[in-house]
């Protein structure tokens, strides 16, 4: 029998949108990933998409009429959905793959495909989950992803989130962190959960889409349910399975990082004003390399900044600090990066000397750690 439908557009827009990155991937050498499975259940729709790296299956209520399984381009049903007025929508299978859209007084005959070329799903164990709310994994994502590696780096293990936990005084951590060879971020968050079924390899890589999924997974959730595999991690609640692929590789030694850099040689600045002045201060960076210099001695620091084609700017801090004078070479958008995504009012920066990376916490940003590498003035 024909696939025959009826869906509230709510419950389906909803969770085609959850599948547009996914699906919408670009050079692609199969066409079928740039579409949407839909299969029939007793009490719904099963709705899968997949780029072979990360896939993802929905459970939408609907009423069925008629059984059926096939595939549809996702992108234009989604659009189809998203612009139709109407709180119901009705798909009917005409032949042929081909399924006939009606919302309202519209009706949209759309083209699709088999289902035998669509990849299978993944399996996984059912029985090695972990539930945790939500907000940990949106709290850990939110604070390092700025600081992920692009796709184009050489570095492959960069491009990937390492991913750890840890018990220390009968505390359990969960953690996260991301580098791009000239930055590194670190964020842990403490948790009630029993770590013990939550097995992770020894370097758990977890690629840049892949955060980004599991961001959007979380969002609007309450908790949901974690289980990390040999080779893939997967996320699931009560309606959503999302399965992503993990990478191999090593990740920097980022433990020898962070002792490299003694602390006692301490800035204490005001974050928002800090962050006000690199703003001021990057509009007259090169665009490459976002360079500026800093001079700090006694409790002041100067910013300045150069370009040659527009001219330079000079702002000026007031902070406290009483070590060894310092003229320091950064990246400007490292730091506004950094300052944006921290809730602090006054952070700690240690720098050993001129030449030194720097390390930025506070003790409003608990558990949050960043060190960024400097550059050649």
């Amino acid at each position: 029998m024909p696939l025959h439908c009826m869906i509230s557009r709510k419950e389906i827009i909803e969770s085609l949108n959850s599948l547009q990155n996914i699906t919408n991937k670009k050079n692609t050498t199969m066409a079928i990933l740039a579409n949407v499975l839909i299969e029939t259940t007793q009490n719904g729709l099963i709705l899968t998409g997949t780029d072979l790296e990360i896939g993802m299956r929905i459970h939408v209520p609907a009423q069925i009429s008629g059984e059926g399984i096939l595939t549809l381009p996702s992108k234009k049903l989604f659009e189809i959905v998203r612009e139709s007025g109407t709180e119901t929508i009705t798909l009917e299978e005409t032949g042929n793959n081909w399924v006939t859209i009606s919302a309202g007084l519209s009706t949209y005959n759309l083209a699709g495909m088999g289902s035998d070329e669509f990849p299978e799903f993944p399996e996984f164990e059912d029985t090695s989950f972990t539930s945790f709310p939500s907000h940990v994994f949106l709290e850990l994502i939110d604070k390092i992803i700025y600081s992920i590696a692009n796709e184009q780096e050489n570095i492959y293990s960069l491009n990937s989130v390492l991913f750890e936990k840890e018990i220390r005084d009968n505390t359990s951590y969960l953690k996260m962190i991301s580098s791009d060879g000239h930055r590194l971020s670190i964020m842990e968050k403490e948790v009630s959960e029993n770590l013990d079924g939550l097995i992770l390899n020894p370097v758990t890589l977890i690629p840049k889409k892949g955060i980004q999924e599991w961001k959007k997974f979380c969002e609007g959730k309450d908790r949901i349910e974690v289980s990390f595999e040999k080779k893939q991690l997967v996320l699931r609640d009560s309606t959503s399975v999302m399965v992503i692929r993990l990478k191999n590789g090593e990740f920097p030694n980022y433990s020898a990082i962070i002792d490299s850099i003694r602390l006692n040689n301490c800035i204490e600045i005001n974050r928002i004003p800090f962050l006000d002045s690199l703003k001021r201060i990057n509009l007259f960076t090169e665009d490459n390399f976002h360079t500026i210099q800093i001079n700090i001695q006694n409790d002041v620091m100067v910013l300045s900044s150069q370009s040659a084609e527009l001219g330079n700017a000079k702002d000026e801090q007031v902070i406290s600090y009483s070590g060894e004078p310092l003229v320091l070479g950064f990246n400007c958008r490292y730091f506004i990066e950094t300052l944006q995504v921290m809730e602090c009012e006054k952070l700690e920066a240690y720098i050993n000397g001129n030449n030194n990376p720097c390390l930025l916490k506070s003790k409003d940003d608990q558990g949050f750690l960043s060190i960024i590498m400097p550059m050649q003035l």
